[in-house]
């Protein structure tokens, strides 16, 4: 079967403009040669597209299959033309982000639809990982980019700093925690006796978490708006991103935690790239919009 591009753009037109004439005019053909196109995808086809019996040409049944068929071929044509044309300029075909899920996913969101608005080709790919899962993921997938908390530095890697990020604290008003504020503390090995919850180290080979207390009650959860519905409910007490439980803190449904070490900290983000396979058009903008935020 040989199916003739031509030809299908051809009767696209002849439908849509309602004489061959009108199609010529509007392809900038001359009418014998968009005759012929149809011609030969009939030919190609084995089938006849048009009906010339009456004073018009009129679609058959197969011709109406094959322009159903064939608008969605075209479609697909111009895509992959203007897709060809848009990596000639530079943009590569597919870009990998890897984002520590203790970082807000608000300023990437955005960069995101910025770059879905300038109609930016390349393809996209966000994987959320947790602490030194990121790294793991970020080497194991040659991905492009990583927005990290902490990594291991190298020749290879070129880091730029992100907006500090708050980390607090907190547990439910109904937890016996709770109880205590500031002018009796609570000490580390006290806080051990409570269940505490946390996010895994979602590499291979997991480290220990700094900030864990160290108790033998731990929860792990899968991510951080998993683990604010686990404090909601009074589950234990944990670290959350500020951001996270901004609202659930001025409403009174989450509390400081009264800890003698304080109840917060403070960690400066970064966003990762290599030199060895410096990132394409898309993920240069992606950094440059990022870094605006």
């Amino acid at each position: 079967m040989n199916l003739h591009l031509d030809g299908i753009e051809a009767l696209e037109a002849i439908t849509r403009t309602g004489s061959f004439a009108s199609a010529a005019r509007e392809l900038r053909k001359a009418q014998s040669a968009v005759s012929y196109a149809i011609q030969q995808l009939e030919n190609g086809l084995g089938v006849e597209v048009f009906d010339r019996t009456g004073h018009r040409a009129r679609l058959t049944e197969q011709g109406r299959m094959v322009l159903e068929e064939g608008r969605n071929l075209l479609a697909s044509a111009r895509r992959i033309e203007s897709l060809t044309k848009l990596m000639g300029e530079g943009w590569e075909s597919r870009m990998e982000v890897v984002i520590d899920g203790i970082l807000p996913m608000a300023p990437m969101m955005r960069v995101l639809k910025l770059m879905a608005d300038e109609e930016i080709p390349t393809q996209i790919q966000v994987k959320v990982e947790f602490l030194g899962g990121v790294q793991y993921r970020f080497e194991e997938d040659e991905a492009d980019i990583m927005l990290v908390n902490d990594f291991e530095p190298n020749d290879t890697l070129i880091a730029n700093p992100l907006p500090e990020v708050n980390v607090v604290l907190v547990t439910s008003p109904d937890h016996p925690i709770a109880e205590r504020d500031m002018s009796a503390p609570w000490t580390r090995r006290e806080l051990q006796t409570f269940v505490e919850l946390s996010i895994h180290d979602s590499s291979v080979s997991a480290k220990s978490d700094p900030t864990m207390f160290g108790g033998s009650r731990v929860f792990f959860l899968s991510d951080f708006t998993t683990k604010r519905e686990a404090l909601l409910m009074g589950l234990g007490f944990g670290w959350v991103p500020e951001y996270l439980v901004a609202q659930d803190l001025a409403a009174g449904k989450l509390v400081e935690v009264a800890y003698e070490r304080g109840s917060s900290y403070q960690f400066r983000p970064l966003l990762v790239h290599r030199t060895d396979r410096p990132p394409g058009r898309a993920g240069r903008r992606f950094m440059e919009l990022l870094l605006d935020e």
